[in-house]
């Protein structure tokens, strides 16, 4: 049986292309490798074609896709042979909508309100304008409405089979509501001229019977629907009176009469572009077609966690990695409650893996959750990059950028530019429902009724814009001291950007906010009103950064691309040694069981591309020159139209760092130069200045795509491609120099270290789905069985190929199954290093008890290797860590010179002893 608490993971992206079957069949490579537990993309049923998983349609099966039940039995059987634990990706916050796959939101389109379903989904009923009835905006259509009404798009269709009505756009099926049969059947009857027949007279006699079935006969709609498919003949009768509603141009009594239909249901079709302003279900972000599920309902909760509670019962299950925790509406109790299921399932207090997809913003502190060991690792991964930088270069990176945006460095007003766009477009709708509520909750009692809802919008919209994390953790008992002093920090920054009369609307806000609106002793306000306000709002500002920060200023603020990462700060002056020492002990003591990641599925670029254009910070002379003289020889491939230039001169900035950081060490080739013109539309379209998703500038697309066509082209560019040539070979040097060091913090540090898949061998992948191409595992199971006892420098001299970065890994995760107490459950102390070169090594012990383990890692490595043009010997590197304390054979009581440690390789990893034991650090073992 495997341990719960895994000692290194292994991400897998499961598609139909690799499946139960296929994951099961690396199990063996994984083992050899040292992984402890396999780390799965969702395996519940998704929508079909689904690339990652993370559009589930139903949690209670698995994806078929994937190979269902069958499949994951014998996943979990290959599983157990090589004692490998499972952690599964879960999306407990929203599933697929739209199409004709989700049997919940079909209910839900059919029946409305009285669906059981409806309170599984946060939809605002009553939200539509100009609609006499409760709806869903359905944003599904290509054109306009009235454009695919006329075109004949929206079709009535019958099912014989279950004896229904459903509108179809292409793929959708959108379901009609049972009360409108009758009028349905009796036009159908008439349209085919059947009313003296056997199968008419049996459709009128149902239509009299069944005409207004409502919410008290919902129960009578199966026995309506197998009484109309029995009916002899039916089919052929309905199948000529469809006619009836068969809309076109040509046709308007039958286009009317379809329109007619279908303002009577529980839906309302529009354009795709009204999902902006007008969408009235909570989404994943602004993706139309996640729908935000409502898991603190205890009903919905139990019925999608069911399979989650039946693996963990069988002992199939030993982890779980929360997606998109932030989306939740109190995250608190949804980890109270998926505890209490997996206690109930184990049946007694095991441990159990749980770590969620949080992001953390600079200085920010995670808070504790029920049985959650920690996070996904966004953190970590910034804080690696962030010590192996030059800060010196970033002070020079900061000028180069400077005069080519003609902006300060600085990133705050790119994200406040970026949220205020994001309310105006994106997520206007969601923004709405907001403002609406917190102006109704004004007019509910005399005190407040005075503050209008346009300055209520405005001051919602500054609070929001001078928002600086995610989200703050409310619960229905109030604010946490933390989550208070957040607030009352942010209401004081947009009071001070207020021009207009406050006359207490930011202390109504601020209590609203707070729930502090229903303290005893104040005007009396609706509680529901309040605490949904307070609530939603958390579920908001997360959206609302994360499509400012991520998905847009990222791809504005373009100083250094290795910065740019999920959970990091573009803008970042680097970490000092110290620094991430006293991080790295306060992990141990809070957090030692998270996960550290440096590659993921959402990471914007590979792990290796990310080390190469670190290293641009070690020169940024040399760089900065390259780059005058790069655009001076690709101007003539530069699009100019009039006031357009395509690309523009900080995109073209962000394509060399691109470039460098992807470049193949074969060169590139036409699927090379396919992938950076499919990741410029992405990131040209991410960043809404020239181009966007919502309103695509065709011709600057068409620059972009025909500029990297010609720069990459040896006809056109022999002299650029060979100057980039000459400093990608020197670049890769050192970032394969940054990556071996990358790699040995993340499986040293305290923390899981997880292994996205693939990334044993170089990692050059950019943002996805281009990180989501196939991985050659056979390629990689042939290099390892080679290297059970790798020659190092034969390893270096090939480094191209990747076998190095296996075997170094496969080393380091040897050494943590072999030391598993260490590395699990030791505690970090930092040690001294002096020299004149004791700022290029970072040195820290992992100790338990006794046993420990000494671990100098280098860094910035441009002085040792003459800018990236050899690799490095060491020879003459002054630096000597202090091991007073500790012992191990072949070492010098007291000093440890690292030019021994070093020789060839630029880190290393020692057993050692203590002299005396060590006390062992605090757990968190929840279960």
């Amino acid at each position: 049986m495997p341990s719960a608490i895994p000692l290194a993971t292994y991400r897998l992206q499961l598609t139909a292309d690799f499946g139960f079957d296929e994951a099961a069949a690396v199990a063996p490579y994984l083992k050899a490798l040292g992984i402890t537990h396999l780390y799965a993309s969702p395996v519940m049923k998704a929508r079909k074609g689904s690339t990652h998983g993370y559009d589930t349609v139903d949690h209670s099966q698995f994806n078929p896709e994937l190979g269902g039940e069958a499949g994951f039995a014998r996943l979990s059987e290959a599983l157990a042979r090589h004692d490998l634990g499972l952690i599964i990706d879960f999306v407990p916050n929203h599933v697929g909508v739209h199409f004709s796959d989700n049997p919940w939101w079909l209910d839900v389109l059919e029946w409305g309100q009285a669906s059981p379903h409806a309170v599984s989904f946060d939809i605002d009923w009553d939200q539509l304008a100009f609609r006499a009835r409760g709806g869903v905006l359905l944003p599904i259509l290509g054109v306009s409405y009235g454009e695919a009404l006329e075109g004949g798009d929206i079709q009535l269709r019958y099912d014989a089979g279950e004896g229904s009505f459903s509108a179809w756009y292409f793929e959708h099926r959108l379901p009609i509501a049972p009360e409108r049969y009758g009028e349905i059947l009796r036009m159908i009857v008439k349209e085919a001229d059947a009313a003296e027949t056997e199968a008419g007279r049996r459709l009128l006699s149902l239509a009299a019977r069944y005409t207004g079935l409502r919410r008290p006969n919902r129960k009578e709609a199966p026995a309506f629907k197998t009484e109309l498919k029995d009916i002899a003949e039916a089919a052929d009768v309905i199948s000529h009176g469809l006619a009836a509603y068969r809309a076109g141009k040509d046709r308007p009594a039958q286009t009317l009469a379809l329109h007619h239909l279908l303002e009577r249901q529980n839906y309302k079709l529009g354009h795709w572009r009204l999902a902006s302003s007008d969408i009235n279900y909570r989404r994943f972000f602004d993706v139309n077609g996640l729908a935000g599920l409502r898991v603190e309902d205890a009903s919905t909760f139990a019925a999608t966690h069911r399979l989650v509670k039946q693996l963990v019962s069988e002992g199939r299950l030993q982890g779980i990695r929360l997606d998109h925790i932030d989306g939740l509406r109190d995250p608190a109790q949804y980890c109270q409650r998926l505890r209490r299921l997996v206690r109930d399932a184990q049946g007694n207090a095991k441990p159990f893996y749980t770590v969620i997809e949080k992001i953390l913003c600079e200085h920010e502190r995670l808070p504790h959750f029920a049985g959650v060991q920690g996070t996904t690792g966004y953190e970590w991964m910034n804080a690696i990059t962030q010590v192996l930088v030059d800060a010196k270069g970033l002070e020079a990176l900061d000028e180069t950028w400077r005069q080519i945006s003609n902006r300060p460095p600085r990133l705050a007003p790119y994200v406040k530019e970026a949220k205020r766009r994001v309310l105006e477009t994106l997520l206007t709708s969601e923004f709405t429902v907001l403002t609406r509520l917190l102006a109704r909750i004004a007019n509910g009692h005399y005190s407040t009724r005075d503050f209008s809802a346009d300055s209520l919008r405005q001051a919602l919209e500054l609070y929001v814009l001078h928002f600086p994390v995610y989200r703050t953790y409310l619960t229905h008992s109030g604010p946490t001291a933390l989550d208070r002093k957040l607030i009352d920090d942010t209401i004081a920054r947009a009071r001070a950007e207020w021009f207009a009369a406050d006359e207490g609307i930011f202390d109504f806000l601020r209590d609203a906010l707070t729930m502090d609106l229903l303290k005893p002793g104040r005007p009396p306000h609706s509680a529901p009103r309040v605490r949904r306000f307070a609530l939603k709002v958390q579920q908001f500002t997360g959206p609302v950064m994360a499509k400012s920060l991520e998905d847009t200023a990222f791809y504005q603020f373009h100083r250094l691309l290795a910065l740019n990462e999920v959970g990091g700060d573009p803008a970042s002056k680097g970490l000092t040694i110290p620094a991430f020492h006293e991080a790295m002990r306060a992990r141990a003591r809070e957090w030692p069981l998270g996960m550290t990641a440096t590659a993921t599925h959402d990471t914007k670029r590979g792990e290796d591309a990310r080390a190469r254009i670190a290293a641009l910070s070690e020169i940024p002379g040399e760089w900065t020159s390259a780059v005058a003289r790069w655009k001076v020889l690709n101007a003539p491939h530069l699009a100019l139209r009039g006031h357009l230039r395509a690309p523009s001169a900080t995109f073209e900035y962000m394509l060399y760092q691109t470039l460098l950081g992807a470049w193949p060490p074969e060169g590139p080739d036409a699927a090379f130069v396919e992938r950076i013109q499919a990741y410029a539309l992405k990131a040209a379209r991410e960043g809404k200045e020239e181009t966007s998703w919502l309103n695509p500038h065709e011709a600057y697309e068409s620059g972009i795509k025909d500029f990297i066509a010609k720069i990459l082209d040896p006809t056109l560019s022999g002299e650029f491609l060979d100057a980039l040539q000459t400093l990608a070979r020197r670049v890769a040097l050192l970032g394969a120099l940054n990556s071996l060091s990358q790699l040995t913090l993340k499986a040293t540090l305290p923390g899981v270290p997880d292994f996205y898949q693939g990334t044993e061998f170089w990692d050059l992948s950019l943002v996805d789905p281009d990180n989501r191409r196939p991985v050659d595992f056979a390629a990689r199971e042939a290099a390892l069985g080679v290297l059970d006892d790798p020659d190092w420098h034969d390893l270096v001299k090939s480094r191209p190929d990747g076998r190095l970065k296996l075997a170094w890994t496969r080393r380091l995760l040897k050494l943590r199954n072999a030391l598993p107490d260490i590395f699990a459950q030791g505690d970090y102390q930092p040690l001294d290093v002096q020299g004149a070169h004791a700022d290029h090594v970072i040195a820290f012990a992992r100790r338990r008890g006794r046993a420990a383990a000494i671990v100098v890692v280098a860094r910035q490595f441009a002085a040792f290797t003459q800018a990236g043009r050899e690799w490095p010997t060491f020879e003459g590197f002054d630096a000597t860590v202090d091991i007073t304390g500790y012992t191990a054979p072949g070492l010098a009581r007291n000093q440890l010179p690292v030019v021994q440690a070093f020789r060839d390789f630029p880190a290393a990893i020692i057993e050692a002893r203590t002299a005396s034991a060590a006390k062992p650090s605090r757990q968190r073992l929840s279960a």
